[in-house]
């Protein structure tokens, strides 16, 4: 009787973790994409689009996608945060020269983050084909490439 209490609050907790899981997603999912659409209206009220404008929409972009491939997967690319990371710097990078006018060793310090991050992707994407951690089904690995 007692591992059968165990087996049914074992069962009703994880129902509530992967339903808690979910929402999260979908709320992650849902605000995304509502402040993708805001980003966009802003940018029309403004009359005008600057490229850190259009950054920012990839960054959402690639926020969507990491919640799409979750879905599709249940794993969470960590090279898609890394390139979050990268176009971050890169939008700060253009939006300091445009804004600022003059090159500073900020611009050196940003330039040697991204190259810091461009080379944390390329072992992400080494060890992970060298030493995958599971066996990837056919449909799974196309995700995981993209």
């Amino acid at each position: 009787m007692r591992d059968g209490m165990h087996g049914l609050a074992q069962s009703f907790g994880n129902l509530l973790v992967e339903a808690f899981h979910y929402l999260a997603l979908f709320a992650i999912g849902g605000i995304t994409a509502w402040a993708s659409v805001m980003a966009f209206l802003g940018m029309l009220d403004k009359g005008q689009v600057e490229v850190d404008d259009i950054l920012l929409l990839f960054i959402y972009l690639e926020l969507g996608a990491m919640v799409g491939i979750y879905f599709k997967t249940n794993h969470m690319p960590v090279r898609f945060l890394i390139y979050v990371a990268i176009t971050a710097l890169t939008r700060l990078l253009i939006s300091d020269v445009s804004h600022h006018n003059g090159p500073g060793l900020g611009v050196v310090y940003v330039s040697g983050a991204i190259l810091l991050l461009a080379m944390a992707i390329l072992v992400v994407r080494f060890a992970s084909s060298r030493f995958p951690s599971v066996q990837a089904s056919p449909r799974t690995a196309d995700a995981e490439e993209s």
